[in-house]
């Protein structure tokens, strides 16, 4: 751990240094050295730390709680193990349902802030920057004193320094989960030589270190975060929560009667309607009897989720779609298909655009934004997941395919670096790297749809035999460790 005085210095020079880019006159930019200096001797001086501190646990995420599953299952996992936990984020989605009912989990909500909306662009940023880190601390220095600060990277900047300081000042361990590297994700966007990439870069190398505990989601980034920045990690896989598992099918039927009323791709056919029956485009119900059955002859379920962001080229779903299409048009043996895209994000409405420009006869798409309790459900109803997500890093691994696998299904994922950590090519689902691949895959997969004895079914069985562990256990042996140590 870095000597408390020293890092002090160190994150107010950084201040400074951002106010110098910014543009900022030299008494302006020293700003921040006087109200460091400030809020030292003030938390100082009213701050007396005691011993309930040590059952409480901070859990910070910079961005949408309840786009943040693992953060969430955290907060989880430490109150089961007797914490008192503050949830700090952006309240932009609703968090799990299990998240707002536990009495030990308090959650306090911060703003994105967006800074001064003029000037160079740098500037904008910089500002954006020093008004989050002053929010930041002013609500991380406001909560009772904590045992542990769990903080999310990315979004690191400013988060990392500020999160650092706060433990400090009150006495308490920090501790940075790692999924990604922040800088990489910039640079999709900006490039990797942009000023503001470079600057995002060196913050998070220098910064990280200064965590008393480490975690990260891959042996991939651990070694690399070892390698190239010195920081030692602790690997913690993503793992699946109990509540993703294969969905009875009067479950599926009850999603599928509700996502009807909404989304007309879930509806039966009008021809298809029956007397004394309750019909979706997958499931029948018998009004008098209650009992669910799958319609015959129905489509497929494709399913993938996405942020809609840029690390997850979303046209190559779509022209392997268009290719399938084709192939149905030739063979005629093959399932129509429903392709279901969950999730919101900044490119929703670009590709949108563009599958409303499809003209499709024997696949259909759906865009639900889905409650956090219907998620699962869905997964555990669909025939095939396909993930997109490529890493800006090379070196985190799709949540969404942890979620599928412990809901039993296989999954068609796009190649990149370290997927072999999750994905098995032949055993749990197939690799693929282009849209070509991708559709002579679903061709081949829905060839005998919907044979027990199809390769479709034999993925789904191996993952039904080769059950990966849940994350309460996983959580139990990587973290739980970590903490006894410090309580010890």
């Amino acid at each position: 751990m870095a000597d408390a005085n020293a890092a002090v210095v160190l994150v107010t020079a950084s201040l400074v240094v951002l106010g110098l880019l910014a543009g900022l006159s030299l008494p302006w930019a020293l700003l921040p050295v006087a109200v460091v200096a400030f809020i030292f001797v003030l938390a100082r001086s009213l701050k007396a730390r005691d011993e309930s501190a040590l059952q409480n646990a901070c859990v910070l995420v910079l961005g949408d709680l309840g786009r943040s599953p693992r953060m969430q299952y955290h907060a989880l996992s430490l109150s089961r193990h007797g914490y008192n936990v503050t949830l700090i984020g952006f309240l932009g989605t609703k968090p799990h349902q299990d998240v707002l009912e536990d009495d030990r989990i308090d959650i306090i909500p911060i703003s994105e802030l967006k800074g001064i909306q003029v000037g160079p662009k740098i500037f904008r940023y910089a500002s954006k920057v020093i008004l989050q880190a002053l929010q930041l601390l002013y609500v991380l220095l406001k909560m009772e004193d904590q045992a542990y600060i769990l903080m999310q990277n990315p979004p690191g900047l400013p988060g990392i320094a500020v999160a650092w300081l706060a433990s400090r000042l009150c006495g308490a361990q920090f501790v940075i989960d790692w999924h990604n590297y922040g800088f990489s994700i910039m640079a999709l966007t900006l490039g990797e030589k942009h000023p503001i990439v470079k600057v995002a870069k060196w913050y998070e190398k220098f910064f990280g270190r200064f965590s008393d505990y480490n975690l990260c989601v891959t042996n991939a980034m651990r070694h690399d975060l070892q390698k190239n920045w010195n920081i030692r990690a602790t690997t913690l896989y993503d793992r699946p929560p109990s509540i993703f598992r294969e969905t009875p099918l009067k479950l599926q039927h009850e999603l599928f009667y509700r996502l009807a009323s909404v989304y007309p791709q879930f509806r039966a056919c009008p021809e298809n309607s029956k007397q004394n029956a309750e019909l979706t485009m997958f499931t029948e119900r018998n009004t008098k009897t209650g009992g669910v059955t799958t319609v015959a002859g129905r489509p497929v379920l494709l399913l993938s989720s996405t942020s809609w962001t840029e690390d997850e080229d979303f046209s190559v779903l779509l022209q392997a779609l268009e290719d399938y299409e084709g192939f149905v048009e030739e063979e005629r043996n093959l399932p129509s298909l429903l392709c279901v895209i969950t999730g919101k994000g900044p490119l929703k409405e670009h590709y949108k655009k563009i599958i409303d420009s499809k003209d499709f006869k024997h696949v259909q798409i759906c865009t639900p934004w889905l409650e956090a309790e219907d998620y699962p459900v869905l997964l555990g109803s669909a025939d095939l997941g396909v993930c997109l997500h490529t890493s800006s890093s090379g070196l985190d691994l799709p949540m969404k395919v942890v979620d599928m696998f412990g809901c039993c299904l296989p999954v068609c994922a796009i190649d990149f670096q370290c997927l072999d950590e999750l994905v098995k090519h032949e055993e749990n689902g197939l690799i693929f790297k282009d849209s070509s691949e991708l559709s002579l895959q679903l061709k081949m997969l829905f060839s005998d749809f919907p044979n027990e004895q199809g390769k479709l079914s034999l993925f789904r069985q191996n993952l039904r035999e080769n059950r990966q562990q849940r994350w309460d256990e996983n959580w139990d042996h990587n973290v739980l460790p970590l903490i006894k140590e410090h309580c010890d």
